[in-house]
């Protein structure tokens, strides 16, 4: 029964997770007229705030000091907090440009490029149907660029940096809480001195569009902690397959966002381009799904033939002797 409701929390807090992510396109405009840079740089000074705090609260600072005594994982952290301001940079900038469409893109194809890298840098074997889902992608980008006019490289620019952020934070393994405050603390004095820059030249937005707009823009540690402290508690919870089926929540929502409520364009050669990938990622996530259920039935079945195997009888103790008849 525990178990049970340990799943459903699970599961709320996962949909609360990638929902939150999803519906983010709403909050970004909001801070407008600050430019991406400057949405970007309060996001990393807020979101350490938000975090030490968060950190504090549950006593979890042990990890500091075992952190600073290995240098490469910090040269790994300083790889990854650059990797991920790539990231957020460009989604905020392509959110606040019109282009929700494009940006959902790159978290649609997130999974297929980060398949892609293992196995050219990692070696790793693909099934059948991975190779099928990555070249039906493959197809997808090149029916969007054709749609485009361009490569849709907003779209790839935020897909492959996102799957480099993660294989890099597979390597550091560290905790969400952890990770993003090490991370916003290797960033914190350059986005700090850019904010200040900003405020000594008269082009910051904080301060001189009045209260709202500065908590707003102080709300920004909020938006990026919150949904990062659900998926931590949803990851502990749900099995890793319900994990993967819940990421793609956060594309659909940004999808529907910019056709439904910023009304941008999708001609017939954008339809077919996100149908390619559609169908890519099904047949990723049947494939995934069938290995997963192939995985259980063997563990269930050596547990079986383990428990049916009797059990060795027990050596005679050296120096015993039967007693005489």
């Amino acid at each position: 029964m525990k178990a049970d409701s340990e799943q459903r929390s699970g599961l709320l807090y996962g949909i609360g997770a990638y929902g939150m992510w999803g519906l983010v396109p709403l909050f970004w405009p909001l801070l407008e007229p600050a430019g991406a840079t400057e949405i970007l740089a309060h996001r990393m000074v807020w979101s350490l705030g938000v975090v030490a705090i968060w950190l504090l609260a549950l006593r979890r600072w042990a990890w500091t000091a075992e952190l600073i005594r290995q240098p490469r994982k910090l040269g790994l952290i300083a790889v990854a907090a650059v990797t991920i301001s790539l990231n957020w940079g460009f989604y905020i900038w392509a959110v606040n440009s019109g282009r929700v469409v494009e940006a959902s893109l790159g978290y649609f194809i997130n999974p297929l490029v980060t398949i892609a890298m293992g196995v050219l840098l990692l070696k790793e074997r693909l099934r059948p149907a991975q190779w099928t889902a990555v070249f039906i992608a493959f197809a997808a980008v090149l029916v969007l660029a054709v749609g485009y006019g361009q490569p849709p490289w907003i779209s790839l620019v935020l897909a492959f940096s996102f799957a480099t952020y993660g294989l890099i934070k597979k390597k550091i393994n560290l905790g969400g809480l952890e990770s993003l405050a090490a991370e916003t603390a290797v960033l914190f004095l350059p986005a700090l001195g850019y904010l200040v820059w900003l405020g000594a030249s008269g082009s910051a937005t904080f301060g001189s569009e009045g209260a709202g707009q500065m908590a707003l823009l102080a709300g920004t540690g909020v938006v990026t902690a919150l949904p990062l402290v659900c998926f931590g508690a949803a990851a502990i919870r749900v099995p890793l397959s319900t994990l993967g089926l819940l990421q793609y929540l956060a594309p659909v929502f940004q999808f529907l966002l910019g056709v439904l409520y910023f009304h941008e364009a999708m001609p017939p050669e954008r339809w077919a381009g996100f149908s390619l990938v559609w169908l890519a990622l099904a047949i990723l996530t049947w494939d995934a799904l069938r290995n997963a259920r192939r995985t259980r039935a063997e563990a269930l079945r050596l547990v079986a033939a383990a428990a049916a195997t009797p059990a060795p009888e027990p050596a005679p103790s050296p120096g015993r002797h039967e007693p005489a008849t």
